[in-house]
């Protein structure tokens, strides 16, 4: 699927999965009912809640190079006794 880009793991989104939830960066135009039904489809899970946000732009030195980050970031909170794998092998 085109919308879901990445898995995001940093700091703050690793003290998340304690929680039981995992965060996204998809693609600006996806709806959150787009993604919760894929999510629930792909992964096998049950979403309880899901809260998005867009990135703020990145701001380049070269003014010529300078373009939106087309992408917002979904933190999904899951049902208890459900997760999703980390790394998926290819």
């Amino acid at each position: 699927m085109d919308k879901l880009k990445y898995q995001v793991l940093t700091e703050k989104t690793i003290h998340l999965l304690q929680r039981n939830q995992y965060t996204f960066d998809v693609d600006s135009r996806s709806t959150k009912t787009e993604i919760k039904d894929w999510i629930e489809q792909f992964f096998g899970v049950r979403v309880r809640a899901m809260n998005s946000h867009r990135l703020p732009k990145r701001k380049r030195k070269n003014r010529m190079m300078e373009s939106p980050l087309h992408c917002k970031r979904m933190i999904i909170t899951l049902q208890d006794g459900y997760s999703i794998p980390l790394f998926l092998n290819e």
